[in-house]
């Protein structure tokens, strides 16, 4: 009785597989992808177990990627705001000098060199901090912010638009105006109100009135662009009373983009000549483009997301390998149907497909879940660290998982299905 059942099961399946035959390539496709997922429902629980070193190979691969291009996604939008065009040149101490206890300075004599022998700048300004974190008080309230002096000129260098009042003007450096423009931050934790205008803070026992309030610009690089004060560069001067080669760091914006690398270069020459560096001698200053950060912090995450999606890889290959080895003992499962299908007539490409569509179908499904439970990891552990950017999922990462996912079922899925392609019908009918 029982062996009549397995006959009739395996006789509608074969006949299903001749009718296949019989008609155009697109129709033995879509035949056999209705009986793989057909096989797949009725093996659940092994298909599932099957699948799950690919679910979890492209749900690492995916939170992984979301991960890392979320916080390289992050970088990008913050860069965009020191704008395309500008330069920062700043003081660098090599190692033996520092060890020499001599540092490298900018000064006020570099400035005035780029300014006046270099063409196409747009504008240019200086920028000197405060050493370390300074100590700003309003009434009984007192919070620690960076204090710099610059000139009218970085309100276009910075990218810094008034809120409210206005941003530091010329004359305000010609006279040593004690004049201030705080930060969104720094107007918040001194509990100053929303116009803050016309109200005076006090900086290391300097009174100084608060001028303007420009628009939140948020952080770069973990560091808040929004707890500054910033006061006239010569008022910054003023109040570092006589330290004999005061440090500053130079921001410029230029006019044309195409000229960046003529003017860098330009730079680097006039403050070699200028410091009297030889050949041999390194750079005592370094310059910076915001196209340079991008393209270094770019390049970082980018590798570090190959090597972590290649190491990550190497369970969709262990995946592969059980998917192969499912296949192998379905193959023997069904060879009784395979020798019924090649009885009646059909050909070894379509056994060859059947197969081949089933290991296929399987690693898709498995790179499809893979894919929605990595996006979830991803945001979850983006949500779960205080200060990360959220997570992003870049399509050619959701385009590349599933591709790997196909090319693992037709690599490991060929074997199985040129085997049961291969079967002598005769010894298949005879297989118990």
């Amino acid at each position: 009785m029982q062996t009549n059942t397995i006959d009739s099961s395996d006789g509608k399946r074969a006949r299903s597989r001749l009718e296949g035959a019989r008609y155009p390539t697109w129709f033995a496709i879509t035949e056999g992808v209705r009986s793989a997922l057909s096989s797949i429902w009725a093996h659940s629980f092994r298909s599932f177990l099957t699948t799950l070193g690919i679910v979890i190979g492209v749900a690492s691969v995916i939170g992984m990627v979301s991960i890392i291009q979320g916080l390289s996604f992050a970088i990008s939008e913050q860069l965009q705001g020191l704008g395309s065009n500008s330069i920062t040149v700043e003081s660098f101490t090599p190692v033996r000098e520092r060890l020499q206890r001599r540092f490298a300075s900018l000064t006020q004599k570099d400035l005035d060199l780029i300014s006046y022998r270099i063409d196409g700048i747009e504008s240019i300004t200086p920028i000197m901090y405060l050493r370390g974190q300074s100590q700003v008080r309003y009434g009984a309230q007192t919070t620690v912010a960076q204090v710099l002096g610059t000139t009218y000129s970085f309100q276009e260098v910075g990218q810094y638009f008034s809120l409210y009042g206005r941003f530091l003007s010329d004359s305000d450096n010609r006279t040593r105006r004690r004049v201030a423009v705080i930060a969104e931050q720094v107007r918040d934790e001194l509990a100053l109100p929303e116009n803050p205008v016309g109200e005076f803070i006090q900086i290391n026992g300097e009174w100084l009135k608060i001028i303007g309030l420009p628009e939140p610009k948020g952080e770069i690089f973990g560091q808040s662009l929004d707890n500054r004060v910033m006061i006239p560069y010569s008022t910054m001067t003023s109040m570092q009373g006589n330290q004999r080669s005061p440090d500053i760091q130079i921001q410029l914006t230029i006019a044309d983009l195409n000229n960046m690398d003529t003017i860098v270069e330009l730079i680097t020459r006039l403050l070699r000549s200028a410091h009297n560096l030889g050949p041999d001698d390194e750079d005592d200053f370094r310059i910076q483009t915001a196209d340079q950060l991008r393209s270094t912090f770019s390049s970082i995450l980018n590798n570090v997301t190959v090597v972590m999606a290649g190491i990550v890889g190497i369970s969709l290959l262990v995946g592969g390998i059980g998917i192969m080895n499912i296949m192998l003992v379905s193959v023997t499962e069904r060879t009784r149907e395979i020798g019924i299908c090649k009885a009646i007539g059909a050909k070894r490409h379509h056994i060859l497909l059947q197969f081949l569509l089933e290991a296929l179908v399987l690693c898709l499904l498995g790179g499809l879940v893979g894919v929605i439970i990595g996006y979830g990891i991803g945001a979850v552990a983006a949500s779960l660290i205080p200060g990360f950017p959220p997570a992003h999922t870049p399509l050619w990462a959701v385009t590349l998982a599933l591709g790997f996912s196909a090319v693992v079922g037709v690599v490991f899925g060929i074997l199985p299905a040129a085997k049961a392609a291969n079967l002598d019908p005769i010894a298949s009918l005879r297989y118990e």
